[in-house]
């Protein structure tokens, strides 16, 4: 596996920024890379994609040189497993509310001795094992990221302990869920949801975490980098798609 260059930019300190991608086709996270963005998430929460597909993406991806990260539907250890075994530079796991359930992720994720990730050594993350194996369960342990939703009253009440749990990269707010559990759905700029993000983001900062969150347009991103997010999801490629052609349709008029 080659270093995560998306693990290394956070790590130099810088702004990170990618969409969410909801299409199979690669010709689309492809046109990502090219466009300058840093990362792109494979959605395999709220989107329709298949393992299959999923790999097909972390390949389109990683040719044009941004880093694939999975999002799983659930915190599930099978599910954890194969988003990383198919090559991605990192999985992100959503609904996370407890310490248990943050220590749970990293066992999922992290082979022995920092977790019991299943071993296969003939999977596109280990390049198939043409390369070797020595120590690669500990070059992978290294590389890829682990970022972990936290996008509930429930989790934010448990932040401090989840902060503290070892191997977890990134900790991603999520706004929309986040709005829901207050009995605000989609009221995302709501004072009740940007202020407990922001004080959330102090928390994940103080602890030695990056910080994530999601951002439907450029000057939200740029109000959660001030706050001091990291690592942005900014845009869904469907909804990018969607606001391109109703934009050109309405020039017609």
């Amino acid at each position: 596996m080659k270093p995560n260059a998306l693990k290394a930019k956070l790590a130099a300190g810088d702004v990170v920024y990618g969409p969410f991608m909801n299409c199979s086709y690669g010709a689309m996270i492809e046109i990502v890379g090219m466009a300058g963005f840093d990362f792109a998430i494979v959605d395999m929460e709220h989107g329709p994609l298949s393992a299959q597909a999923g790999e097909d993406l972390c390949r389109a991806a990683q040719a044009v040189g941004i880093s694939p990260i999975v999002r799983v539907r659930k915190n599930d250890g099978p599910q954890i497993q194969r988003a990383l075994d198919i090559g991605s530079a990192g999985v992100q796991v959503p609904q996370i509310e407890t310490r248990v359930d943050a220590e749970q992720t990293v066992k999922a994720a992290k082979y022995a001795p920092l977790g019991m990730r299943g071993l296969s050594f003939y999977t596109r993350a280990s390049d198939y094992a043409i390369y070797g194996i020595e120590r690669l369960t500990d070059l992978l342990n290294q590389e890829q990221l682990v970022i972990v939703h936290v996008e509930g009253v429930r989790g934010l009440e448990h932040l401090d302990e989840i902060v503290q749990v070892p191997h977890i990269d990134v900790i991603f707010l999520g706004p929309y869920d986040l709005s829901q559990s207050l009995g605000i759905p989609g009221q995302v700029g709501d004072p009740r949801v940007t202020e407990g993000m922001e004080r959330a983001i102090e928390r994940i900062r103080a602890a030695g975490k990056w910080a994530g969150t999601f951002a439907a347009d450029g000057p939200t991103a740029k109000r959660w980098v001030a706050a001091g997010a990291q690592y942005l999801s900014v845009g869904v490629d469907v909804g990018i798609f969607a606001a391109a052609c109703r934009e050109l349709r309405d020039s017609l008029s």
